[in-house]
């Protein structure tokens, strides 16, 4: 199913009939301030598995990240950061970037990574931080099993495309084509790990 969702001021109706479909153990395919992504609650182990199954890998290995609302959610799904640590993420979210940090007891086995880390993300995308909101926990953020740009920024694509193997298509217009930058703040200074839409400055972390 095809929903439009207003990029700027998002219905309720329609943000409703997304959390029923979390809360289900749905999965969707949901716009981002990048890429659009494939996701569902952080809490149904069967949803995070047929992810995982779409794109062909084992959760360990599958790079799965959470969208959170903002910062708040840090204390309860990663370990305690240092004041510098949390300014660094402060002055960069919102915004196109993934944080991997240490995961704490609060985070489902099945998406903790081997080195017991998640990634965070906190987009500068009002769609899929009403969803979070509304939801009251993160949700899952995966990117999309496409190869095609098309495929990760026309939602009517997607739904052609992906339709099946998802419950709903959230259409909050065209996406962008590059993801997140990812920086693993686990190492000290923090690690550039992939150089996506958001900028970083390689010093930042050694100051």
């Amino acid at each position: 199913m095809l929903i439009h969702v207003h990029p700027e001021n998002p219905q309720p109706r329609a943000i409703r009939t997304i959390i029923d479909t979390l809360r289900e153990g749905g999965i969707i395919i949901y716009p981002t301030d990048t890429i659009y992504g494939i996701g569902c609650d952080i809490f149904q182990p069967k949803a995070i598995e047929r992810i995982c199954r779409i794109k062909q890998v084992v959760p360990e290995k599958a790079q799965l990240s959470f969208i959170c609302y903002d910062l708040s959610d840090l204390s309860q799904y990663t370990k305690s950061i240092s004041t510098p640590l949390y300014r660094l993420l402060k002055s960069h979210l919102p915004g196109p970037y993934t944080f991997i940090l240490p995961a704490s007891k609060e985070v489902p086995k099945i998406l903790k990574s081997r080195k017991d880390t998640i990634g965070l993300r906190v987009p500068d995308n009002m769609i899929a931080r009403t969803i979070v909101r509304e939801l009251g926990h993160p949700i899952l953020s995966a990117s999309l099993p496409g190869e095609m740009v098309e495929e990760y920024t026309d939602p009517e694509m997607m739904q052609a495309n992906f339709g099946k193997l998802v419950n709903l298509v959230v259409d909050g217009g065209i996406g962008g084509w590059t993801p997140s930058t990812i920086v693993d703040c686990t190492k000290e200074p923090p690690e550039l790990i992939r150089q996506g839409a958001g900028e970083w400055d390689t010093e930042i972390g050694s100051k």
